[in-house]
């Protein structure tokens, strides 16, 4: 396996490939469909800053991944949108995989995330993440950066997420931190939100439903918090809205290789 300073420069040759500033301007926030949520927000989720996703607590590590994981994915896909070229970043630590497994390609797909426009970074310490971490967010063509931790690393600190959050204000990169074993500490994130599986309503004919999450709105920098919500996601519109009153959250993690979802045929 290539140590982290292959790593490193390999994942340094594909910023470079893809850097570049953006001829189009973008929105400054992105709804989420769901009224409630972007009301809340004062209209959606701001672009070009940090935010932190919380699994909560779950009878395993891999569905606690699986429901934050979902989660990001979810909000990638509608940050990112049909943008081209919307080059994302996934950062995740190797001991990631050994708990809550690979990502899972299909996973992503059938939450309508591309797997193809995402560039995966599995680094062997939180060091080495957050190093290439800082790198990724300074590339203003990169669209959305997910940077997966695990428990709380000494580096990990508020001058680590205030140097994310200056870096993203700059370069118009969206960073979602991910974050699972781990308790909120004082941080520059924007936003900070828990996730939870939830159960999801079945559709005609007893087909599987929508994924179904629990939320809630931990903390926003200059407004309301301590909000939550049960949601559902519709992945052809990308967009959340209220749960059907009442299945399983679609996997994210599982034992395939990153790759297109019609790689994985034949």
């Amino acid at each position: 396996m290539p140590d982290s300073a292959e790593i490193i420069a390999s994942l340094r040759q594909r910023i470079a490939a893809v850097e570049r500033v953006r001829a189009v301007a973008v929105p400054c926030l992105v709804a989420t469909g769901h009224a409630g949520i972007d009301a809340a927000l004062g209209g959606g989720l701001a672009r070009a800053g940090l935010h932190e996703v919380f699994g909560q607590a779950q009878d395993d590590s891999n569905a606690l991944g699986g429901c934050a994981g979902g989660f990001a994915a979810m909000l990638t896909s509608r940050i990112a949108g049909a943008e081209t070229p919307a080059t994302i970043f996934w950062l995740r630590e190797a001991s990631a995989e050994r708990r809550g497994g690979c990502l899972h390609a299909p996973g992503l797909a059938e939450l309508g995330l591309d797997p193809g426009r995402v560039v995966l970074g599995v680094l062997d310490d939180p060091a080495s993440l957050l190093k290439v971490a800082n790198d990724v967010v300074r590339c203003p063509d990169v669209a959305v950066a997910v940077i997966e931790l695990w428990r709380e690393p000494r580096v990990l600190d508020l001058t680590a997420s205030r140097r994310l959050a200056v870096a993203a204000e700059a370069s118009g990169v969206t960073v979602l931190m991910l974050r699972a074993e781990a308790e909120p500490s004082p941080s520059a994130a924007h936003t900070r939100w828990s996730v939870a599986a939830a159960a999801a309503a079945p559709l005609d004919a007893e087909a599987p439903g929508h994924p179904t999450l629990d939320i809630t709105l931990l903390r926003q920098r200059g407004g309301r918090a301590d909000l939550g919500w049960r949601v559902e996601w519709d992945r052809d519109a990308k967009i959340f809205r209220d749960a059907a009153l009442s299945g399983a959250l679609l996997a994210t993690s599982g034992g395939g290789p990153l790759a297109p979802h019609e790689r994985r045929r034949g």
